[in-house]
């Protein structure tokens, strides 16, 4: 039976295993030392000046959005193209979701779209742009769009560790109040499960670093009772532990190798499958793509076949698709809730109808890329 191929995967090295068991031999291995090593480490990453380690990148979202103090009136518009957790965050404060179509070359929020609604709803407080599958929204529009409306952007980066914008891979804190990543096994880098915070505005830091742990400060008491502690919000555990952070830490040293190994088996997927009936990712020109996802719209319509019997034999080959997303409109919640449908937002829901992510990650051998390839072709001929 041929080895199975899925469409992600994580890589650990013998470095990071060294570093994860040092850190296992720490004083502390959670609240300690190495967390803040990590969350320093990130800063100089983005050039950023506060970096919050999280638990995952659901808890990032959800701190962003306590942070911003929104009343249930208020609305906070996200891309229907993403992780349900980009439009969970915001019903986890009691704010309203609204969704925003997507652009049909790059996959990220249209900004034009996101105008139109902002012209006619004065209650939208803030936007969560997801760059998805790696590629950067346009986010000199986005930028225009904060300043003359007011509303606070978060950059959704947890597709795109590493990417570039205007040449810069720093970009994402020169556009956005907030910026999260999420550090799961399938990321450009991982801490096995992981988030991050980052900003440049220490009352956004401030608010989160303090629900973070509970809503909890210690020895801040008149009497200097050195048991004291006080609950001053209600918090959560969205502490994320030092030996995680010791694997981020030797993760991110590799993370242009990550990266170059993706764009390298993109080039490949990008030269084989030149089919009339795929269509392959694009690059906008200003952009540098590191690939988390390698999604491509193969139209079924036109095919004798269609997406649930492609993926089938696919998968009967060992080999395993995924799809990145279902609308999150269309999801029962957010029907129920708000009344959503088919139709609302039809640029996203077609490209759902045809979207497939193809395999990419750093242990993808171009043996098994082409095994990919080849079986592809030999399926929609």
């Amino acid at each position: 039976m041929k080895k199975t191929i899925n469409y992600g995967n994580h890589y650990i090295s013998q470095d990071d295993i060294l570093n994860v068991t040092r850190a296992l031999k720490e004083k502390k291995i959670t609240q300690g030392h190495i967390v803040e090593k990590f969350e320093n480490k990130l800063n100089s990453f983005f050039k950023s000046k506060y970096t919050l380690a999280v638990s995952s990148g659901t808890a990032a979202l959800h701190l962003s959005m306590l942070s911003l103090n929104l009343a249930k009136k208020d609305k906070v518009i996200t891309s229907p193209i993403s992780f349900l957790a980009s439009a969970n965050c915001v019903e986890y404060v009691g704010a309203r979701v609204d969704f925003c179509d997507i652009d049909k070359n790059n996959y990220t929020m249209d900004p034009n779209l996101l105008e139109d609604k902002l012209k006619k709803d004065k209650n939208i407080k803030a936007a969560i742009i997801v760059d998805y599958a790696g590629h950067p929204a346009a986010w000199e529009d986005f930028l225009y769009i904060k300043k003359k409306y007011k509303i606070f952007l978060i950059n959704d980066n947890c597709h795109a560790f590493g990417s570039k914008f205007n040449n810069s891979e720093s970009y994402a804190i020169k556009y956005a109040d907030i910026v999260t990543q999420s550090f799961h096994p399938v990321k450009q880098i991982t801490t096995g499960e992981g988030g991050a915070i980052i900003t440049n505005n220490k009352n956004l830091y401030s608010k989160a670093k303090l629900l973070r742990s509970h809503g909890m400060i210690r020895n801040q008491n008149k009497n200097n009772e050195p048991w004291f502690y006080s609950m001053n919000e209600l918090g959560f555990n969205y502490r994320l532990p030092d030996i995680n952070c010791a694997l981020g830490i030797s993760q991110l040293k590799k993370i242009h190798i990550f990266i170059k190994k993706r764009r390298q088996i993109a080039d490949i997927y990008k030269k084989n499958l030149l089919l009339d009936c795929i269509k392959l990712p694009k690059n906008d020109k200003n952009i540098f793509h590191s690939h988390h996802l390698y999604p491509v719209e193969i139209n079924f319509q036109r095919l004798k076949i269609d997406k649930k019997t492609f993926f089938k034999k696919m998968m009967k080959q060992n080999i395993n698709l995924q799809v990145h997303y279902i609308p999150i409109h269309l999801q029962n919640y957010y029907r129920k809730k708000y009344g959503f449908k088919k139709g609302d937002f039809k640029i996203a829901e077609n490209f759902y109808k045809n979207e497939v992510s193809l395999p990419i990650y750093y242990t993808l051998t171009e043996k098994q890329q082409y095994r990919v390839i080849n079986l592809i072709k030999k399926i929609l001929k």
